[in-house]
C-alpha cells in the first residue's frame, strides 16, 4: 500500500519537526536549569538551524550512493541518538553539540524522503506525495510542540526530549518494515552533482524558498507579542491562536501539493500572490482580535502552500542529482528561517512596530513572485522556440 510508506515519512517527519521547534516554547526553562540568558537559549535554535543549513549537503554527499532506504534508517538513528544526548546534556553547550548532531538528519531526511516520496506515485501525483510527507512537519507545530512544551514545563525539559526519542523509535521501526527497498543512486561523480546549481531553473526555485520562508519567520518569530501587545490578545490565549495557525498551515501544504500537480507555475505564481496579499492584509487586521485570527488562518495556509511545489520544481530541474538538490533547498528553506528573524529582529530594533513586520514579509514575497514569474517566462522560451520551428 503506497499509504503506508508515506505515513512512514509523515512519522518521522512529525517527530523532526518538533525537536527542531521545541526549543522555543522550553526558552525559560533552559534558561534557568542551565544558568544562561533567554538570548543564549535562544541560540540553541540558532545552532540547529545553522547545522541544517550548512551541514545538510555534506550528509547529501556522504550518503549518495547509499540506497535511499539505507540512507533514511541511518538518519532516522542519528535523531534518535541526538535526541537522548540533548535529554542527557549536563550543560549548556553539551546540548548545544547535542542539537547540532541531532540537526545533521534533518535537511538530508527532508530531502531524501521528498526525493522517495515521489517515486511511490504516479507522476502527475508527486507534489502531493511530498505535501503529505511534510504534513507530519506541519502536525508537529499543532500537537507536537505544545504537548512537548508542557510535558517539559510539568516535569523539566529534559522530559520533553525523552519524550521525542520513542517517537523516532517507531518511526525508524515504520520506515523499516513498510518503505520499499530502491536501488542505490547511480549517476555523476559527487562533486560534479554540484553543476545542477549552474542552471537557472534550480537557482529560481531555491531563491524562492529562501524568499518564502523568509517572509514566514520575520512575522512568525514574533507573532506572540504582536498579538499579545498589537492585537490584545491575552497570554493564555495565544497558545489557541497558534493552534488555528498551524491548522492553516496545514491545510494550506495539502491544498498547495494539489494545486502543484493540477498546473504547477499558474499555481505557484497565484499562490505567491495571494501569500504577497495576506501579508499586507494583515497588517491592517492585526489591529483587531476577529480579523486577525481570520487573517492569520489564511496567511498560514498560503505561507506554507508553496513548499511542495518548490520542492518539485528543484527535482525536476537536477534529475542528475535529486537528492542533493532536495536536500539544498532544503538548506535553502532553513537559510530563509535565518534571514527572516534576523529582518524582523533588525526592523524591531531599528523602531519599527510589531504590526509592521507583515510590511516585510510582503516585500520578501513581491520578489519571490518576480522570480516566478521569470521562472515561467524562462520555461516557455523552448515551447515559443519549438513552436516557431
Amino acid at each position: 500500500m503506497l499509504g503506508l510508506p508515506l505515513l512512514a515519512l509523515a512519522i518521522a517527519s512529525f517527530g523532526i519537526g518538533t525537536t527542531e521547534f521545541i526549543v522555543m516554547g522550553l526558552l525559560p526553562e533552559l534558561s534557568a536549569d542551565l544558568g544562561v540568558s533567554i538570548p543564549s537559549a535562544g541560540n540553541l535554535v540558532t545552532g540547529y538551524a545553522l547545522s541544517v543549513t550548512f551541514g545538510a549537503p555534506l550528509v547529501a554527499l556522504a550518503t549518495a550512493r547509499l540506497a535511499r532506504k539505507t540512507t533514511l534508517l541511518g538518519l532516522i538513528g542519528v535523531f534518535i541518538l541526538g535526541n537522548a544526548l540533548c535529554a542527557m546534556a549536563p550543560g549548556y553547550w553539551t546540548l548545544m553539540v547535542a542539537r547540532v548532531l541531532t540537526a545533521l538528519c534533518h535537511g538530508a531526511f527532508f530531502g531524501v524522503g521528498s526525493v522517495v516520496a515521489t517515486t511511490l506515485v504516479p507522476r502527475a501525483q508527486r507534489s502531493r506525495a511530498i505535501s503529505l510527507m511534510f504534513t507530519g512537519l506541519t502536525l508537529a507545530n499543532i500537537l507536537g510542540v505544545p504537548l512537548g512544551t508542557a510535558l517539559g514545563q510539568a516535569a523539566g525539559w529534559r522530559m520533553a526530549f525523552w519524550a521525542i526519542v520513542p517517537i523516532g523509535c517507531f518511526a525508524a521501526a515504520a520506515l523499516a518494515i513498510w518503505l520499499p527497498r530502491q536501488p542505490a543512486p547511480q549517476g555523476n561523480r559527487l562533486l560534479g552533482e554540484f553543476a545542477v546549481l549552474r542552471r537557472s531553473q534550480v537557482m529560481l526555485a531555491m531563491s524562492m524558498s529562501v524568499l518564502c520562508s523568509a517572509s514566514l519567520f520575520t512575522v512568525f518569530t514574533y507573532i506572540a507579542p504582536l498579538l499579545e501587545t498589537v492585537t490584545d490578545i491575552p497570554a493564555k490565549s495565544v497558545t489557541t491562536v497558534l493552534l488555528l495557525f498551524g491548522l492553516g498551515v496545514t491545510m494550506g501544504n495539502l491544498a498547495g501539493g494539489r494545486l502543484a500537480d493540477w498546473r504547477q507555475m499558474p499555481a505557484l505564481i497565484g499562490i505567491l500572490a495571494a501569500y504577497t496579499l495576506m501579508s499586507v492584509v494583515l497588517v491592517f487586521t492585526s489591529h483587531a482580535v476577529v480579523p486577525a485570527v481570520i487573517s492569520l488562518l489564511f496567511w498560514g495556509m498560503v505561507s506554507f502552500a508553496p513548499g511542495a511545489a518548490l520542492q518539485t520544481r528543484v527535482v525536476d530541474y537536477a534529475f542528475e542529482a535529486p537528492n542533493l538538490a532536495a536536500t539544498l533547498n532544503q538548506s535553502a528553506f532553513n537559510l530563509g528561517n535565518a534571514a527572516g528573524a534576523w529582518a524582523g529582529g533588525a526592523a524591531l530594533t531599528a523602531g519599527m512596530g510589531y504590526d509592521g513586520l507583515p510590511w516585510i514579509a510582503a516585500g520578501f514575497t513581491m520578489v519571490a513572485l518576480a522570480l516566478a514569474l521569470a521562472s515561467a517566462n524562462l520555461q516557455r522560451r523552448p515551447r515559443l522556440a519549438m513552436a516557431a520551428e
